[in-house]
């Protein structure tokens, strides 16, 4: 059966991209399928979100990883030849869409921004940012199915949608692969997840040592928010972890507020944070070209304007 099918790791990523797949669904008239292989439980709020059916995948065992569900998924999409799939493009979403698309010798549009249908009704166009974010390109895809992976937070979490009815169909277990995992070690985070964060206090190369990272520590928990940065800080002078770093090729990210500490404003930066609701900067350089998009700005030796501006808030937030 022709379809839109989504493929995300967890509850958060799944809901967003079946608020997408509902609304090119109603346009095509056609139905949406969403693969879970987490909480079986799941699959009924799936439903109530706009899924009209949940592929149910078996728990894999102790040695299996998840690409291990790659030849289910593919001989299930050869089965019922889907229209379009939307995969979540984490590190492992694309890992896995690339390889699905590989074996079904279909197109691959990575690090959507955006999805439309053509005026056909039939045609998914997608929509990415190419030469470091200074250029939007629009692809289009001739194959079957149209596959596109999206990062989370582009789209917001479908709303439930009152009493709906759908199928819940569990597929065939996974075969033996060739590759099995041996040793799980658990990578400890240093930082909460910036990509959660409602706020975040960014510092970039305008810090001139690291001692310097405590003023911009102490404005984010008095926002009770989260401390990222810029690449450098992470890659190359090691001051942050590097799952704390916006840009490119690192997180991008969609917090209600955003302060940028001593930030240039390069595009490859800026790319990671144009969704964010309201952005502030803080740079004693007022050329800066982060002041251009900015929705507030200040400018001023972060010295200075740090602790008077965490004690303001302070201040104001314990009134």
């Amino acid at each position: 059966m022709a379809g839109i099918w989504v493929l995300a790791e967890n509850r958060d990523q799944t809901l967003e991209l079946l608020n997408v797949a509902a609304g090119l669904a109603k346009e095509m008239s056609t139905k949406v399928s969403a693969f879970l292989w987490t909480e079986p439980g799941l699959a009924e709020e799936y439903i109530t979100h706009g899924a009209d059916e949940v592929l149910l995948l078996p728990p894999l065992t102790g040695e299996q990883a998840l690409e291990a569900y790659i030849p289910v998924i593919v001989e299930e999409a050869r089965q019922q030849d889907p229209d379009i799939f939307l995969v979540t493009a984490t590190s492992r979403g694309k890992e896995m869409a690339a390889r699905i698309a590989g074996r079904l010798n279909t197109g691959l549009c990575s690090g959507c921004i955006s999805l439309r249908l053509d005026e056909n009704g039939q045609q998914l166009v997608m929509e990415r940012l190419v030469f470091g974010g200074a250029a939007v390109q629009t692809v289009t895809c001739l194959t079957r199915p149209q596959m596109a992976t999206i990062a989370p937070r582009t789209y917001a979490a479908s709303a439930p949608q009152g009493e709906r009815t759908g199928q819940i169909r569990e597929l065939a277990a996974p075969p033996p692969g060739l590759v099995r995992i041996v040793e799980r070690k658990p990578k400890n985070r240093e930082s909460g997840d910036i990509g959660e964060a409602k706020v975040l206090v960014c510092v970039g190369r305008g810090l001139e040592k690291e001692a310097d990272m405590a003023l911009a520590r102490d404005l984010a928990d008095v926002l009770g928010g989260e401390l990222a940065c810029t690449r450098p800080i992470a890659e190359e002078m090691h001051w942050l972890p590097e799952e704390t770093y916006i840009g490119l090729s690192g997180q991008k990210v969609k917090p209600d507020l955003y302060i940028g500490v001593g930030i240039s404003g390069q595009i490859q930066h800026v790319t990671g944070i144009r969704d964010a609701r309201v952005i502030c900067a803080i740079n004693r350089d007022e050329n800066a070209i982060i002041f251009d998009i900015s929705d507030y700005g200040i400018v001023g030796d972060l010295h200075t304007v740090l602790p008077q501006l965490t004690r303001e808030l302070k201040q104001a937030l314990n009134k």
